[in-house]
């Protein structure tokens, strides 16, 4: 059995609905346990988080992006899970990362960068999307990997979108997606 586990922050709901759609993605890889920690309004996780990361074989980040980088919230986990750096509790698992903003751009690649440079500091492997992007004339909002986020799952949550519009069909597909990659990869190091 791989064990992953998806740690994030939303504020809106945006993000929840980007979580439900990376563990739809992770549960449906066979032989996957998923265990979601969301980080509360205080930055806050669950008693025995630090422990529940610690045997994970991946684990994907996960935050809006405001203001051209990750939630306080989630950088109060990142400062908090120092416990784990040091005694390199992560070192050679996978990691991933997702996160929406209003704009289409929105600087959300700053976000993805930043829970890559917290992945390194856990000695882990990164893991991309491994999507190409819906590039074309005709494609559009509804399509995977419109956003073409290679580095991680991008999604557009316009500012007067509730939780139940956005984000849209396609970033919840390529959240999916990146779920179901980071879940093979999981597989395949245990296997090993």
């Amino acid at each position: 059995m791989s064990k992953i586990a998806i740690v994030f922050f939303s504020g809106y709901g945006h993000t929840v609905k980007q979580a439900e759609a990376v563990q739809r993605g992770a549960a449906a890889v066979d032989g996957t346990e998923v265990t979601v920690l969301r980080i509360d309004a205080d930055g806050n996780l669950p008693e025995g988080w630090a422990d529940t990361l610690g045997a994970q074989d991946a684990i994907i980040y996960g935050s809006p992006t405001y203001m051209g980088g990750p939630a306080w919230q989630f950088k109060k986990f990142a400062d908090a899970s120092s416990k784990l750096w040091m005694s390199q509790s992560l070192k050679d698992t996978f990691a991933a990362g997702f996160t929406n903003s209003a704009s289409v751009n929105g600087d959300k690649g700053s976000t993805i960068q930043y829970f890559i440079t917290l992945s390194q500091q856990h000695s882990q492997l990164w893991v991309g999307t491994g999507v190409m992007p819906s590039n074309k004339k005709e494609h559009g909002p509804g399509d995977v990997n419109w956003t073409a986020g290679f580095s991680g799952a991008l999604a557009i949550s316009p500012s007067d979108a509730s939780a139940d519009e956005a984000p849209r069909p396609g970033d919840l597909k390529t959240a999916e997606l990146l779920g179901q990659r980071v879940a093979q990869l999981a597989k395949w190091r245990q296997a090993r």
